[in-house]
Parts: structure tokens; sequence; C-alpha cells
């Protein structure tokens, strides 16, 4: 019930590619590893709830300035935040920007934890 309400309540937005926790998990230990973008701001990324090994934080406000980087990487990107409400609004702004490569990680930060996946 908890995925359907999350799914119906998620603010819609055209053409985003979501990523569960555990896929994004066992793609970590890839070689071909995504790049994790953190939109939460400095206090919420080295929180309670942590963050994902490797994750480069980068609040929401910040992300516009960061676009040209972000565009030139070749690896995906996966954009994470504490649901991931703020983090699906990033990847529409990447979309818009022509970015491509580009994921929500499915229920943020809070999923992630819920699950028990390892955190920094």
């Amino acid at each position: 019930m908890k995925n359907i309400l999350t799914r119906w309540l998620r603010p819609t937005h055209r053409e985003l590619a979501w990523i569960e926790p555990a896929e994004l998990h066992g793609r970590l230990k890839s070689t071909t590893a995504p790049l994790v973008v953190d939109v939460r701001g400095p206090q919420e990324f080295t929180g309670p709830l942590g963050h994902i090994e490797r994750a480069v934080n980068t609040p929401l406000a910040a992300l516009p300035a960061r676009l040209p980087d972000l565009g030139r990487e070749t690896r995906e990107i996966v954009l994470v935040c504490k649901t991931d409400r703020r983090s699906s609004l990033g990847a529409q702004q990447m979309r818009d920007a022509g970015i491509a490569n580009v994921s929500v990680l499915l229920g943020g930060m809070e999923e992630w934890r819920a699950l028990g996946l390892p955190i920094q």
C-alpha cells in the first residue's frame, strides 16, 4: 500500500527514470557505478539519515550552477534526497537542460535506511 500511495502522491514529472534502493546498492559495487548526487542541504547530508558512500552533496538550490559539469558526466547520475520529492525536482531540471542519463532514488534516504542499506 505504501508504494501505491508514494507513487500516487509523488509529483508527476514527464519521462523521469526511477531506481529502487536495492538496485542502486548493487550497481554501486560495479565498475560502472553511477554518480550519486545528494540534493539535501549539508546538515541533512551529514545528519542522522547519513548519506550513500561516495555521494556528492549538491543542494537543490545549487544544482543549476552544476548543470554544465553534470552534463559532461558519462556515468548515469542518480539523484537522492530524504524522500524523493526534491530529487525528482532536480532530475526534472536536469532533463529540461538536456541531461538524459539521470534517475531518482525511489523513496530517497528514508527508504534506503528502512532497507538497512549502508550509509556513511
